[in-house]
């Protein structure tokens, strides 16, 4: 569909490598205005009704360009956070590195920001040039020279129905290519995660990164290791769920990338069950997102730890340690391991404990404990995760169906079904029995003779 209706648009754009603002009406970019957020369209109008500049701009412009449905919509404009504050009933201005402002509309969040001026090198950085404060506003040409790639650098005006172009954008857009503005190399220092960012456009757009934006990812891999660990999980997080994930992984191994962003998954890759697992796991990720539906992270990142956990948890038990605490303790190492240059929050980490400590409680069918589990917060997504280790082998594919039957079942089918299972086991009678306790004969009294 991507390529369709890029074709359709070689056709019917201006070509040429002119410079300076192109403007490009909706007959020749074609977006519906209908796909738009309406409360992103209402923040730009609101702002130019006070006399501001204001576009919806970045991300969500390339991809209704190219008949994606965008995630968010950010808007950028010339009014400063103080300006942009006391226009909208509920908004607030966060940040430190970049001030902004968050416009809230119920669930949705319009983020909002100042025109900025390029790097002009007296910001403040760390040892390695990556910026940690940068507050300098600018034009609405700066804003658009200090944008990572090409195809971000595009502004969509709701009102006109234009999208203003001042990189040519929507050429390498057409073409296919990651390119950066400026110097790679500095982009790179600045922000290192822009090299992420590169490969995940690239497998996004099935397309390629331009040639002079890739060369120096190799050398600069390393500074991925300066980024805050909360940075680095929301990226990872972004590429695990583009809709192509297995590629994306690949790309990051072939880009020298993948060190220390999942410190173990070059481990589980190299051994054929791990890899089999991840791999039907990730298909599936990629099979929901393309259908619309949502992914849970923790069940994500439960099911790229698993196969650690799970050679763990395997050497534990059989070192003499009880399956339960054995589990425990594999989830802990496993996790201890991870967060120290990944960070899961606290959240997302109870909840990948809660889907794995279930796995070995599916073993035991019996009325009791199935009503236990049904008490479970995440028991549909334990009964989930049965399902990929049945379709690698790791447990009995009859039984895990039944889990999922259950799960699945109104409450009449559900009390029918948990009626037909066989009666556990009652212990003997010479286990259960209670022994007494043995009179003692009391010893024989002396009598005087």
């Amino acid at each position: 569909m991507i390529t369709q209706r890029i074709k359709g648009l070689v056709k019917r754009l201006v070509s040429g490598e002119g410079t300076g603002a192109r403007r490009i009406g909706r007959d020749e970019h074609q977006i519906d205005r209908n796909h738009v957020s309406r409360n992103a369209i209402k923040v730009c109008e609101v702002l130019q009704q006070k006399g501001f500049q204001a576009y919806i701009v970045g991300g969500a412009v390339r991809d209704l360009i190219i008949g994606l449905e965008p995630k968010d919509f950010d808007v950028a404009t010339n009014a400063t956070p103080e300006q942009i504050q006391p226009l909208f009933r509920r908004a607030r201005i966060i940040g430190r590195r970049f001030r902004l402002v968050h416009v809230v509309f119920g669930r949705e969040i319009i983020e909002t920001s100042t025109f900025r001026a390029p790097s002009s090198g007296d910001e403040l950085t760390d040892d390695h040039g990556r910026i940690l404060r940068d507050n300098v506003f600018g034009t609405h040409e700066q804003d658009a020279e200090r944008r990572d790639f090409t195809i971000n650098a595009l502004y969509y005006d709701p009102v006109t129905e234009e999208v203003i172009d001042l990189h040519r954008g929507v050429q390498d857009l057409k073409r296919r290519v990651v390119r950066m503005i400026g110097d790679p190399a500095v982009r790179y220092r600045e922000d290192p995660v822009r090299m992420l960012r590169a490969v995940r456009f690239a497998v996004k757009l099935k397309g390629k990164i331009d040639p002079g934006t890739e060369v120096p990812i190799a050398k600069l891999a390393s500074l991925i290791n300066n980024v805050p660990s909360a940075r680095l999980f929301d990226e990872i997080l972004k590429l695990l769920t583009c809709g192509d994930a297995m590629l994306c992984i690949k790309q990051l191994q072939a880009h020298g990338l993948h060190g220390g962003l999942l410190p173990l998954l070059d481990i589980i890759l190299e051994d054929p069950e791990g890899r089999a697992f991840i791999e039907l796991a990730l298909e599936r990720t990629d099979a929901r997102i393309r259908s619309g539906k949502t992914v849970s992270p923790s069940f994500l990142f439960a099911a790229l730890l698993w196969p650690q956990v799970r050679l763990h948890w395997q050497k534990l038990h059989n070192a003499g340690e009880y399956l339960a605490p054995a589990l425990i303790s594999a989830a802990d190492q496993v996790l201890n391991a991870q967060t120290e240059s990944l960070a899961i929050n606290r959240r997302h980490a109870s909840d990948m404990r809660e889907i794995w400590f279930m796995q070995p409680r599916f073993e035991r069918r019996v009325p009791r404990a199935i009503h236990r589990l049904f008490e479970q917060p995440r028991f549909r997504a334990g009964v989930e995760f049965l399902q990929l280790r049945a379709a690698c082998g790791e447990f009995d594919s009859v039984i895990a169906q039944w889990w999922m039957d259950l799960a699945d079942a109104p409450d009449d089918e559900r009390a029918q079904m948990l009626q037909e299972l066989a009666p556990e086991p009652k212990p003997t009678d010479t286990k259960n029995r209670r022994r007494r306790p043995r009179r003692r004969k009391s010893a024989p009294t002396e009598t005087n003779a």
